[in-house]
């Protein structure tokens, strides 16, 4: 699972039948600092994402468990907001404490 940018649209006048009527979009995937990350990836899209978005993205197995298909990669959320902080929380009995 990663975290990515929808940069593009991608189309194919031929494509598999299983997955003829889903989008196919461009994504960045983006580190924490969410900044790019290495290459682009075609993936599904069956929930709406469009350029600009901030998506979450499965492969492999995940992927094609949202669409019996030829999908290797497919969008599973639209993200509203990251937050990211050098601080870190662990779990305890009462709920989150800071942690070091």
């Amino acid at each position: 699972m990663f975290l990515g940018k929808v940069v593009g649209n991608a189309w194919a006048t031929r494509k598999e039948q299983s997955i003829t009527g889903y989008r196919l979009l461009v994504v960045q995937p983006l580190d924490h600092r969410m900044k790019p990350l290495g290459n682009i990836k075609i993936v599904n899209d069956h929930i709406g994402a469009g350029v600009g978005n901030l998506v979450i993205v499965v492969e492999g197995s995940p992927a094609r468990a949202t669409l019996d298909g030829a999908i290797d990669a497919s969008v599973i959320g639209i993200v509203d907001h990251v937050e990211i902080d050098s601080t870190q929380y662990t779990d305890d009995k009462k709920g989150r404490k800071r942690g070091d």
